[in-house]
């Protein structure tokens, strides 16, 4: 894995990016050639779309987002070859209308309808090949990384948990080694005897990194060893950085104060930041315009009037602050009446039949827009909870409060990579992907989030 302003990113996605965008700006070429040539025309009339150069690039990229928009570049599509496939037809459908828009706006970009329509079928087929190709070598030795993992206790089954997974991200567990006296919790048969030195061990078996997974390092820490292999080229890595690039979150059970206080990450957001919230939240709110005034009307006209529109409900913001959340109503009025405060859950009936289908496409949350631009929320982020909620995550869960150094978000990395939430330990595992954000933000993880959010409300991930 390769590590992209602070995001760790599987290094055989960033391979399949180089050659999707070699297809995307090789094809408009074909594309002409094709168009130009006998029987489609004289070859004479090519002069007439160029320079062709800036046409592939914005072609390029605009298929490019349309398919990160569709989540082909996340982390796990590749090992769903049903679900990719439907990923490129639904990317190409919004490639072609995305395109066509581009024309419209910037006419010196226009192909051609003759160019364009077989340009499209090439990039299509061209992706269709790739990613097939890309399916089948994924999971061989081509892209693996050989890693030896330094202790055989408690902490070492937390990665022994993890190995169909770290092997789905090109990560293979070679074995374990057992360097102190505490009890191995490993399978014995993945335990490798250390018979001269560990250099000679990780020689043998051609490792190329070691994680160090010791319940305690006071006992029989192989200081001298690990650095005589750090210095012969071998990684070193702890525990905690190997989880976080395997799953993409911070593990609670082996965070540490001092893994934070001496992490090079957890830096504060910039002015960008806020530059890149009004932006992305006047720009929904401009597209979405129509949109918000015919939910508004849905929802005023089901109720007669005699409901409002908008739902109002206090959360905790930056800083443990209080403020008020705005969405559209999607629940009968008093919903929590019997019961107090309490999660959405699945099938939910509080949930009215408007408010069904606003809460599948998370059209419900488009008010929260008027949050961002006041200042209370950031576009991205961790999610607002509510301070019923809070008080008793706080007892329940280690480091909880650590969400509220950052401003909440309507979408965030917690959001797109777990589903919905409805206890505690739900709540927990999205901490964990919360952490993440937190410690490994920059501008370029808000964007991937932003892209990656538009799969989640096509395929209504995790709505209730």
């Amino acid at each position: 894995m390769l590590r992209v302003f602070n995001h760790y990113i599987p290094s055989s996605i960033l391979w399949l990016i180089l050659i999707e965008f070699a297809v995307l700006f090789a094809s408009v070429y074909l594309g002409v050639e094709v168009r130009f040539s006998e029987p489609f025309g004289e070859p004479v009339d090519k002069m007439l779309i160029e320079p062709i150069m800036p046409k592939a690039l914005s072609f390029m990229f605009a298929m490019w987002f349309s398919m990160t928009a569709m989540g082909l570049h996340t982390r796990n599509i590749v090992n769903d070859f049903a679900g990719m496939m439907i990923r490129i037809f639904l990317s190409f459908g919004i490639g072609f209308v995305g395109n066509t828009l581009l024309f419209y706006m910037a006419p010196e970009l226009f192909l051609g309808r003759g160019v364009f329509i077989i340009t499209m079928f090439i990039a299509f087929f061209g992706i269709l090949i790739t990613r097939t190709f890309f399916q089948k070598i994924n999971n061989n030795e081509l892209f693996r990384r050989r890693i030896l993992v330094v202790g055989a206790g408690k902490k070492a089954k937390i990665i022994e948990k993890l190995e169909e997974q770290a092997r789905i991200r090109g990560q293979e567990i070679v074995g374990y080694v057992c360097v102190d006296s505490t009890v191995a919790y490993i399978d014995a048969n993945k335990i490798l005897k250390v018979k001269t030195t560990l250099l000679d061990l990780v020689r043998e078996y051609d490792i190329d990194e070691l994680v160090v997974a010791m319940t305690d390092r006071r006992q029989g820490f192989p200081a001298e060893q690990l650095m005589s292999c750090k210095m012969r080229g071998v990684f070193v890595r702890e525990l905690l950085d190997f989880v976080e690039r395997i799953k993409g979150n911070i593990e609670l059970q082996v965070l540490h104060p001092s893994n934070m206080i001496f992490s090079s990450g957890f830096i504060k957001a910039n002015r960008n930041k806020r530059i890149f919230d009004v932006v992305v939240s006047l720009s929904i709110l401009v597209l979405t315009g129509p949109l918000f005034i015919l939910t508004a009307a849905l929802i005023w006209l089901s109720s007669f009037g005699t409901r409002p529109i908008f739902y109002k409900q206090l959360r905790i913001g930056l800083g443990g602050e209080e403020f008020f959340v705005r969405k559209f109503r999607s629940m009968i009025v008093n919903a929590e009446k019997d019961g107090g405060a309490q999660f959405a859950k699945k099938n939910d009936a509080r949930v009215t039949f408007i408010g069904r289908i606003i809460r599948k496409t998370r059209i419900d949350e488009l008010p929260q827009l008027l949050n961002v631009l006041k200042g209370e929320m950031s576009f991205v982020g961790p999610r607002p909870e509510r301070p019923e909620f809070v008080k008793e995550f706080i007892k329940e869960i280690p480091h909880y409060e650590l969400r509220h150094v950052v401003k909440p978000g309507i979408s965030g990395w917690a959001q797109i990579c777990y589903p919905y939430g409805e206890n505690i330990e739900d709540t927990k595992h999205k901490l964990e992907y919360d952490l993440y954000y937190i410690k490994n933000y920059s501008l370029f993880l808000d964007l991937t989030i932003l892209f990656q959010t538009v799969q989640v409300v096509v395929f209504g991930q995790g709505a209730r």
